[in-house]
């Protein structure tokens, strides 16, 4: 894209977010800032339709750079601007949105805003969670393909998007946070990723943001080298950035004059070797990229002690890895873990290098590490020790990792807690989380590999073994429309008296119970969160089902309210089926669970129930 990969080549740029986004902007001294930029060799001016106050002024900031560039009296064909699609701005909020029609659309919008017949870089300003990732690349890759756009990017991205998307089309920037003080996607290993494999590498914020300027003028480092320099402690930041890989371009921000000609001095700053190793010093992570080749972080094949492991087990929240770790305590190695020492997992690396500098050979760290940004700064610590680091990966999956969350709340506390309940405890106990924090953590998840720097890796898949006196059988039931429904119309019955069981129900269940089955019942209850019922009544109309249906039924249900789940006992998820495996010490695979609707599969495969359709089990 800009030719930046030729050895000792710098190219210069310019975030221009806050020329729209501040809320006192001047778009006269805005445009002054910017010509202000062409003037001084400024080559890569960057923005999105998003740099705006609002959805009712999107485009703004590309906008003002088209006005800036029409204005200014120099070779326009020097400057590139790139922009970004897939945010938008309602009411000010920042709502990631990657399908492929808006990226089309905001393409054709950033088109007119920027008066241009094509666009030089067009990038994803983020992943859209609620969007596959590779329908926002496809539509990336459809612009290109349709001559809209001549390269595409991606931003806030990880190493394994950045792969998937480089097996849909070609990827020629990404863009993240790089800096000083912030080694994240130098830790994740994006930064090391991009130089390796050719792609232009955008650092954003390079100075950290607005909140980072006292710390810069405050590091003696920065004074120091500045006065050695005769430049400002933030113009030797930025030139230890683009130092590091002809790969990088940074953009810094500026919302005066001479803030941009700072930018352009800090371009012309020749580090010495000594300078390098001070700053480094500061933002180790980044050490790799000045020379991947010899970097031991991340090769498998470097010098190695054979006296000292450190066992690094890897995978979901509740995927196992505590009950591993005991295995591996009682072989004699010592356990570091966040959850029982307390802190940050950065804060475990003193410990581990006291441990292995006092003799402690032998080591288990067990905390979830499903991103490569957190497993690098274990791997780095120990590459500087040379000590092998051994994976295993538990690719326990969600569904396991659901029902073993579950079991051991219902260990610890006898029963499910409440979501205010479980707010409450997580604070002294990790282990009282809500569904909420596994479907982070499985979005967050990059699988380990070998070429991080593990010396071995190793995937153990999870095996549910329960004791043999979990031997009972039921045949459980969703109940609302199934076994009960309301005389007055509504969704489940409001009370006794407005309970009814369809005909024929109960003369199936009865046959079932007959043989030895249990026969249970489950239900939700929003009304008791939204105060159109109660507890009492939603109790009395359950203890009438029995007498409606002739038969012996034990009915568990969840009073909590729609939306995002932060309750374990919602359908699907199985907090109310493992209640009653614990209660009636059930073999879920001899139970039966008959539903009607599409996500009662979901929920039987969970628990690991043979699931039957109602229409077709009371047939």
């Amino acid at each position: 894209m800009l030719n930046s990969t030729e050895r000792g080549q710098r190219h210069t740029g310019l975030g221009c977010m806050r020329l729209s986004t501040a809320p006192d902007r001047d778009e006269a001294a805005a445009i002054e800032v910017l010509h202000a930029a062409f003037d001084v060799g400024i080559t890569v001016i960057d923005t999105a339709d998003a740099y705006c106050h609002d959805h009712t002024e999107v485009g703004q900031n590309e906008r003002l750079i088209a006005a800036a560039l029409r204005s200014w009296p120099g070779d326009r064909s020097r400057i590139v601007v790139a922009t970004k699609g897939g945010l938008t701005r309602p009411q000010g909020n920042w709502i990631p949105d990657g399908r492929a029609r808006h990226l089309a659309a905001a393409c054709e919008a950033s088109l007119r805003a920027l008066d241009v017949d094509r666009i030089a870089l067009y990038q994803l300003h983020v992943p859209d969670p609620n969007v596959p990732f590779a329908t926002s690349v496809r539509a990336l890759d459809s612009l290109r393909q349709s001559g809209l756009v001549d390269r595409v990017g991606l931003c806030n991205v990880t190493v394994g998007q950045i792969e998937e998307a480089r097996s849909i089309t070609a990827i020629d920037a990404v863009q993240v946070e790089i800096s000083l003080w912030q080694d994240d996607n130098l830790l994740s290993g994006v930064a090391a990723y991009c130089v390796a494999n050719g792609i232009q590498l955008i650092a954003a914020r390079p100075l950290g943001g607005p909140r980072r300027r006292g710390r810069i003028l405050r590091d003696p480092v920065l004074a120091e080298l500045a006065g050695h320099h005769r430049a400002t402690p933030a113009e030797i930041a930025l030139a230890w950035l683009s130092d590091l890989s002809p790969a990088i371009v940074s953009i810094p921000g500026a919302t005066r004059v001479e803030t941009v000609r700072s930018i352009a001095r800090a371009q012309a700053i020749a580090l010495t070797g000594d300078d390098r190793a001070r700053l480094d010093e500061r933002c180790p992570a980044a050490r790799p990229l000045r020379n991947p080749v010899s970097s031991s972080l991340g090769r498998a094949d470097s010098p190695r002690r054979t006296d000292a492991e450190i066992v690094l087990l890897m995978g979901l929240p509740a995927a196992g890895k505590s009950t591993l770790a005991r295995t591996f305590v009682a072989d004699r190695y010592e356990r570091l873990n966040r959850d029982v020492a307390g802190g940050s997992l950065r804060a475990l690396l003193p410990a581990l290098d006291r441990a292995l500098t006092s003799g402690r050979e032998r080591i288990v760290m067990d905390n979830t590490y499903l991103t490569r940004k957190s497993r690098a700064a274990v791997l780095q610590a120990a590459s500087m020790r040379g000590v092998p680091v051994r994976g295993i990966w538990l690719s326990t999956s969600l569904e396991d990792a659901q029902v073993n969350a579950v079991s051991r709340i219902l260990s610890r506390y006898g029963r499910l807690l409440d979501p205010e309940e479980m707010r409450a405890a997580v604070k002294t106990d990790v282990a009282a989380f809500g569904p909420a924090v596994q479907f982070r953590h499985q979005r967050e998840v990059e699988e380990p590999t070998v070429a991080e720097g593990f010396s071995h890796l190793e995937v153990r898949t999870f095996e549910r073994c329960r004791p043999v006196s979990y031997d009972g059988r039921a045949v459980i039931v969703w109940c609302d429309g199934i076994l009960w429904t309301s005389r007055s119309g509504v969704r489940t019955p409001r009370s006794a008296d407005d309970t009814e069981a369809p005909p024929g129900r109960g003369e199936v269940l009865r046959r079932y119970e007959s043989q030895g089955w249990r026969v249970l019942g489950l239900s939700w209850q929003p009304g008791i969160a939204d105060g159109t019922t109660s507890v009492a009544r939603v109790e009395a109309a359950i203890a009438r089902m029995p007498e409606l249906l002739g038969v012996g039924i034990d009915v568990l249900y969840c009073p909590h309210a729609a939306g995002p789940p932060a309750c374990w006992c919602r359908k699907p998820l199985p907090g109310l089926g493992v209640v009653f495996i614990e209660k009636y010490r059930l073999d879920p695979a001899r139970c039966l669970y008959v539903g009607d609707g599409p996500q009662d599969p979901g929920f039987a495969r969970r628990l690991g129930f043979e699931y039957r359709e109602a229409t077709t089990f009371f047939a």
